[in-house]
C-alpha cells in the first residue's frame, strides 16, 4: 500500500459525526407576548397608531408564542433613540450593540456546552460561528476564541447573514469537518438577536408587524465529533447521518432580508408555509434515500418553528400525530423564533423530555429523525439524525 493510500485509508470515517453536547443561552430580559404590544408602542411613542396596534395585538395573540427574550430593554433604547424610529439612519448604533453582545451570549452557551461535554477546551480543533447580524472584521468567531481562551491554531469559520436555515448549514459543515479530520472536535455556535431589526411600527409596512411578533434573541452551542455511542468519556446525543440543502422552485422572493441605513429590513411572504408543504415530501424522500420511511410518524421531527402556520402545514401535509412537533411548538411558545439557534433548542428540549419520560433514546423513543431549517432562497436544510440510546448513571 502506498503512503498516499495509507493516508486516504486513515481518513475514512468509520463512525458518523455526532452531537456530543448542547448548551443554550438567552438574555435576561424576558417579555410576555401578551405584554409585548404595549411595550413596543410605548418605547417607540406610537400609541397614536391605534389601528396598527390593534392589528399587532391580534397577530401576537395568534402567534402561539408565550414569551420571548431580548437584549434590548427600555434603558438601552433610551440611550439609542434612533432604534425607536421607523426610518432613522441607525445602522451604526445597531452594529455597535450587536458586535459587543453577540460573542458574549455565544460564550455563555459555549461554556455550558463545554461543561456538559466534560473534556478540556484545549482539544477543540475547529470553531464555527453563525449569526444573522453583527457583521464585522475581525468577526465574532475570533472574539469568542479569545474570550474562551481557545488555542490560536483552532480553525475558524464565520457564517453571517444566512437566516433560519443556518442551523442545518452549521451541522452540515461540522459533520464534514469532523468526519474528514480524524480526532477533530468542533465547537459550533449560533447567536441571533433582534437588535438589527427592531424599529417603530408603521402604517406603511404591515409585513414588519408579523416579523416583530415572531423573533427573539438566543444562542446555542454544540460540540461535534466522531465518537462511538457506547463511549464512556464522551456520550453522543444524536449522530448526524446525512445532510443536504435544497432551494425550492419559484420561491425566489419568499423571504428576503436587506441591511440598510435603518437596520435589517425583512420581507416574509404569506405563501412560505404552502411552498414548504408542497415540496417537502420530495426532499425527505431524497434525504432518507434507501431508508424506506413509509410512515412519517415513525421518525422524530426537529422542525425550525419559523411560525405557527409552518408547523401546522407540515403537520397536516404528513398527517403527523400531535406529539410529533411537540418540541418545535414548545420552543416557539417559550422563546419565539431565534433564527439559526432554534433547531438546537429543539434538540435540547427533545433530549430533556426523553430523559424525563424515561424513553429508550433521545429522539422521544424513535431511532431516526429529521432536522429541518427554512430560510431565504427559499432554502431548506435537511439533516437526518440517529438518536443515541440514553445512558443512565
Amino acid at each position: 500500500m502506498t503512503e498516499l493510500a495509507k493516508v486516504q485509508q486513515s481518513r475514512e470515517c468509520k463512525v458518523p459525526a455526532a452531537i456530543l453536547a448542547v448548551g443554550t443561552a438567552n438574555p435576561s430580559n424576558c417579555i410576555n407576548q401578551e405584554d409585548y404590544p404595549e411595550f413596543l408602542f410605548r418605547v417607540t411613542n406610537t400609541h397614536h397608531l391605534t389601528n396598527v396596534k390593534e392589528k399587532f395585538v391580534r397577530i401576537c395573540e395568534k402567534s402561539a408564542i408565550k414569551k420571548r427574550y431580548f437584549h434590548l430593554n427600555e434603558e438601552i433604547l433610551k440611550q439609542n433613540p434612533a432604534l425607536c424610529s421607523y426610518g432613522a439612519a441607525s445602522l451604526d448604533p445597531r452594529q455597535d450593540l450587536t458586535i459587543e453582545m453577540i460573542p458574549k451570549l455565544g460564550m455563555e452557551a459555549a461554556t455550558k456546552a463545554i461543561e456538559e461535554w466534560g473534556q478540556s477546551k484545549s482539544t477543540i480543533t475547529h470553531l464555527i460561528f453563525c449569526s444573522l447580524s453583527g457583521v464585522d472584521t475581525p468577526g465574532a468567531d475570533l472574539r469568542l476564541l479569545k474570550m474562551l481562551g481557545l488555542r490560536p491554531s483552532v480553525n475558524q469559520v464565520m457564517l453571517y447573514n444566512l437566516g433560519c436555515y443556518a442551523g442545518g448549514t452549521v451541522l452540515r459543515i461540522a459533520k464534514d469537518t469532523a468526519e474528514n479530520n480524524p480526532g477533530a472536535r468542533v465547537l459550533a455556535v449560533c447567536v441571533e438577536s433582534t437588535i438589527a431589526s427592531f424599529r417603530a411600527p408603521s402604517e406603511d409596512d404591515p409585513v414588519y408587524l408579523v416579523s416583530k411578533a415572531l423573533f427573539g434573541d438566543g444562542a446555542a452551542a454544540m460540540i461535534i465529533g466522531t465518537a462511538l455511542p457506547n463511549a464512556t468519556i464522551e456520550r453522543p446525543i444524536f449522530q448526524i447521518i446525512s445532510s443536504s440543502q435544497s432551494v425550492l422552485p419559484d420561491s425566489d422572493r419568499a423571504i428576503e432580508g436587506h441591511h440598510r441605513k435603518v437596520g435589517l429590513t425583512m420581507w416574509i411572504s404569506e405563501k412560505v408555509p404552502a411552498y414548504i408543504a408542497t415540496d417537502l415530501e420530495e426532499i425527505l424522500v431524497e434525504a432518507f434515500g434507501s431508508i424506506n420511511v413509509t410512515d412519517q410518524n415513525i421518525i422524530f421531527w426537529a422542525v425550525d418553528p419559523g411560525g405557527r402556520r409552518i408547523l401546522d402545514c407540515i403537520e397536516a401535509r404528513f398527517a403527523l400525530g400531535k406529539e410529533k412537533l411537540r418540541a418545535s411548538r414548545h420552543v416557539l411558545e417559550e422563546f419565539g423564533n431565534m433564527v439559526s439557534a432554534c433547531v438546537f433548542f429543539i434538540l435540547d428540549e427533545m433530549r430533556r423530555k426523553s430523559i424525563e419520560e424515561r424513553k429508550a433514546t433521545m429522539g422521544e423513543g424513535m431511532e431516526l429523525g429529521v432536522l429541518l431549517g427554512f430560510g431565504p432562497g427559499l432554502t431548506v436544510e435537511t439533516v437526518v439524525l440517529r438518536s443515541v440510546p440514553i445512558v443512565t448513571g
